[in-house]
């Protein structure tokens, strides 16, 4: 069953173009990994999300995973609260959501007609 690991990061000041650059650089070669993606979720805050083939994948590249933390762990701030630099969650997926579909050309149509209608009155 697919799982999704997150990990949410905060970037000591002026450490963030070394960060972006060492999660670029990345090649995970992870048995079950299909891909991830950093994002910036605010001031000098990030949140990596994993996609796992399954949670027993996840799992046995934790060793790995760490081995590539430890190549940007100088550019982490403490989160505070018992923490430490890095604060993951894992888990397998219970729900997915399909992709927005676009509207139709005779949909959009449609409405922009009833638009214009309703202008006119």
């Amino acid at each position: 069953m697919t799982a999704f690991n997150v990990v949410r990061f905060r970037v000591k000041p002026g450490r963030e173009e070394h960060f972006i650059a060492a999660h670029r650089k990345a090649r995970p070669a992870f048995k079950g990994f299909r891909g991830g993606a950093l994002v910036r979720t605010g001031e000098r805050a990030f949140c990596f999300i994993g996609e796992w083939a399954s949670f027993k994948r996840l799992a046995e590249a934790r060793p790995q995973m760490i081995a590539i933390l430890d190549t940007f762990r100088e550019d982490l701030e403490d989160l505070g609260q018992g923490l430490g630099v890095t604060d993951p969650v894992s888990g397998e997926m219970v729900v997915r959501l399909p992709p927005s579909r676009p509207a139709t050309r005779g949909a959009r149509a449609g409405r922009a007609k009833a638009t214009r209608r309703k202008k006119r009155r």
